[in-house]
């Protein structure tokens, strides 16, 4: 599934040229709610989660939507304490109301309840 496909959905694109097949959801561009009542091999949020205003809810939403053994991967800038934050073009985006730093990532593993955590550079992976 491609959680918060946007307008343009470049990932889904990009995996279906790969022989994947994915669903989409997106509350303003893609609102299929039957697609939040299937389960998944894996989930996709590219340039999504920054956008979270309440990140628990739906990250206890996508780890319901996978599968056993399923992953969750997703595309975000991280904060670091090298990053000067009032230099950081990330947070002028408007709609950019969370962001996440290495510390956070563990605990939305820990929280709620990924048995691990890969991070590289932008790309986050969660797995069951």
């Amino acid at each position: 599934m491609d959680f918060g496909a946007g307008t343009g959905p470049v990932i889904t694109k990009l995996l279906s040229d790969k022989g994947y097949h994915l669903k989409l959801y997106d509350p303003y561009f893609w609102n299929y709610p039957d697609n939040l009542k299937e389960k998944y091999d894996f989930i996709v949020c590219c340039e999504v989660i920054e956008h979270f205003r309440n990140p628990a809810k739906w990250f206890k939403l996508l780890k319901s939507l996978l599968k056993p053994g399923g992953g969750l991967y997703c595309m975000t800038d991280l904060y670091s304490d090298t990053v000067n934050f009032r230099k950081w073009y990330y947070k002028d985006d408007p709609t950019h109301v969370f962001f996440y730093h290495q510390k956070t990532l563990a605990w939305i593993k820990l929280k709620i309840g990924f048995s691990s955590l890969k991070v590289d550079r932008r790309l986050i992976q969660f797995l069951l």
